[in-house]
């Protein structure tokens, strides 16, 4: 269960490649308050594109 005061939420990192493909990771809101945007590696694609953060 995550509470809206966790310091460490989880959150999906979704493809901006547009496949709908994601990751689920968890972030430090303290360090990284704003929106995280991360450059993965898409399977669907078969190349790295950047994902980010989805709520």
């Amino acid at each position: 269960m995550t509470r809206p005061t966790d310091v460490r939420p989880k959150i999906t990192l979704r493809s901006t490649a547009g496949t709908g493909f994601g990751y689920v990771t968890k972030k430090n809101r303290r360090n990284d308050p704003d929106r995280m945007a991360l450059r993965k590696y898409d399977p669907v694609v078969g190349r790295h594109v950047e994902f980010r953060e989805e709520r």
